[in-house]
């Protein structure tokens, strides 16, 4: 028989009457199958295929529904629900970070990445002429003055001094759009690791630091996920002083960290897409109100903590989101993303 003639069972509509699992074989008790999970009716259809869909990418089933509301006012609570054992309620730390990587990678695929490298390496480039070229035409102007001198001629004198004044302002302009603009002026990074591939990302920071955040803002979302690792130990710090709180093991760390990474994610997919509408005010007091507030309440509700041990904590983990970022930082420079 062929594969895409109806099965035993299977009625003209789509629908399927077994009575064994078509997964495992084994006796069908009631809607789902007691040994595999499945289902116990298959729907062959068109409709049921994108029901699938909705339900294994967007969760439309009801996790997402009541995850996400609780992530976004009371993340504490989801995550001690979810630690304590709720696990079907809710979509799994995992499972939210990963879909939000991909509706990062969607989004600023559309309105995020729309900028072209070559013109950063343009823009420096032709800064980096302008500014040969002023420093020849000084040199050249410095040579006319002294010509000038050695004849005696007062006024060609006084014209070439206004010149070389002029030349030097450019030259000392450009520097500053050198600078400011980040095309190769100032050191952003002035250390050294002494690991080839890290020195080496730290050194195109450094020439061309436009165009390096272009690249690590177009990479890092890939490499979210290792913020988890780079984080816990942090988090678990946190807790080490107190008996109290040494039940809270690494898999409990493990929880709290990804919801908020998630949450932090989710935030600014949020952020980037509504910039354009609200501004850069409101952008920035978005950044300084939204992480603090989100980390503390998660703090407080997960571990049920006093609002003072939730405060300094949170504090803390500001304060380690620097540490944080500076190795997630070194990690994608190690891999090699601004090559």
């Amino acid at each position: 028989m062929s594969d895409i003639e109806p099965r035993a069972g299977e009625a003209d509509d789509g629908h399927t009457h077994e009575r064994d699992c078509l997964n495992c074989g084994a006796r069908l008790v009631g809607d789902f199958c007691h040994a595999c999970g499945q289902k116990a009716h298959v729907h062959r259809t068109l409709a049921a295929f994108w029901h699938d869909l909705a339900h294994s990418v967007l969760h439309f089933d009801g996790k997402l529904g009541r995850t996400l509301p609780l992530l976004a006012w009371k993340p504490g609570e989801l995550t001690r629900r979810y630690i304590h054992g709720e696990r079907a309620r809710f979509v799994s730390p995992i499972a939210l970070l990963l879909f939000s990587v991909f509706l990062m990678f969607a989004i600023f695929s559309v309105v995020g990445m729309g900028l072209d490298t070559a013109e950063f390496r343009n823009s420096g480039a032709d800064v980096r002429a302008a500014l040969a070229e002023e420093r020849e035409d000084l040199k050249a102007l410095r040579e006319a003055r002294q010509m000038a001198v050695k004849e005696g001629n007062a006024a060609e004198v006084k014209q070439a001094d206004e010149a070389v004044r002029g030349a030097e302002q450019a030259i000392t302009a450009l520097d500053r759009y050198l600078s400011v603009d980040g095309y190769g002026g100032t050191q952003i990074v002035a250390a050294t690791t002494g690991w080839k591939r890290i020195d080496e990302g730290i050194k195109k920071l450094n020439e061309n630091p436009a165009l390096a955040l272009y690249k690590i803002q177009a990479n890092a979302y890939k490499f979210s996920w290792a913020l988890i690792p780079i984080s816990v130990p942090f988090v678990w710090l946190l807790f080490l002083h107190r008996r109290r709180y040494r039940q809270f093991g690494p898999y409990d760390h493990t929880v709290f960290v990804t919801y908020s990474i998630a949450f932090m994610s989710l935030a600014l997919i949020v952020v980037t897409m509504v910039q354009p509408i609200g501004g850069l005010g409101w952008l920035a007091v978005a950044v300084i109100v939204i992480p603090p507030l989100h980390i503390y309440r998660q703090l407080r509700g997960a571990y049920e903590l006093s609002h003072w041990s939730a405060a300094w904590r949170t504090v803390a983990l500001l304060l380690l989101t620097f540490v944080t970022t500076t190795l997630f930082l070194f990690l994608l420079l190690a891999l090699g993303i601004l090559a």
